[in-house]
């Protein structure tokens, strides 16, 4: 980098990844690629949606998980105001890709467990954060690794039962389009999408853990009927025991 060398270089806006109040750009500082989340023009000087941007980097600051976008730093950027800046994730979301007809098995397997690790990590940290959706899930341009955007605006010391449901809903909706649009069968996959969606609460995954469980084929009624078979069969062998040893 020589001295005269701008430390910002190569803005380009990202329609597709602009959220409500905010808009998304990839750049260069000091050469290295990065992207900005910086609030809309309209937005950019008005105090409480200032608070706002600085409140969600608060928030997601200490983050740290592979399948969610790490954010650096938040500062002033020429034209833009101030932004947050994160890691360069640059590829294609999961609505650009199921729009192209471009998810692909192995796209479709890491969705499936990355995603559910990943709303499990926001969960534990208590971050509130808008729906998530094919448009905040990215797999980046090489390999294809995901990364889930917009994960938070706010921090609570603890996580209501409806915003860990809604986390739950949403895993099921983003499930059952991409089984839907892909014309996948995995009846497998759709039977844990309906759970996720079922009008009955009593029907659904009480949590991510559950949620996990069923993703790898167990359950914890299954667990359960191990544990109590493994029981019933200790006490055929101790009676049996006791029987043939009455010192026992």
């Amino acid at each position: 980098m020589t001295q005269n060398q701008p430390k910002w270089t190569e803005i380009e806006h990202l329609p597709e990844w602009d959220e409500e109040f905010y808009e998304v750009y990839t750049a260069k500082k000091h050469g290295k690629w990065v992207m900005l989340k910086t609030l809309r023009p309209g937005y950019r000087d008005k105090e409480e949606f200032l608070e706002m941007i600085g409140k969600e980097f608060d928030v997601r600051y200490n983050l740290a998980h592979p399948n969610i976008i790490m954010i650096n730093d938040f500062e002033e950027v020429p034209g833009l105001g101030m932004c947050i800046i994160t890691d360069d994730v640059y590829g294609d979301s999961l609505r650009k890709l199921l729009d192209k007809g471009e998810v692909t098995p192995e796209i479709k397997e890491t969705l499936v467990y990355r995603l559910a690790d990943a709303i499990g990590y926001i969960q534990q940290n208590h971050i509130i954060h808008h729906p998530i959706r094919p448009e905040t899930i990215i797999f980046t341009e090489k390999i294809r690794n995901l990364k889930v955007i917009d994960v938070g605006f706010d921090q609570r010391a603890h996580l209501s039962p409806t915003a860990a449901a809604e986390d739950i809903r949403s895993y099921g909706a983003v499930l059952k389009e991409v089984l839907d649009k892909t014309g996948d069968h995995d009846q497998h996959l759709r039977r844990i999408a309906d759970r996720c969606l079922s009008a009955d609460p009593r029907k659904r995954f009480r949590d991510v853990p559950d949620l996990k469980m069923a993703l790898s084929g167990k359950s914890n009624k299954r667990l359960y009927m191990l544990i109590i078979a493994f029981l019933l069969l200790m006490t055929v062998i101790l009676g049996y025991l006791s029987i043939k040893n009455p010192m026992l």
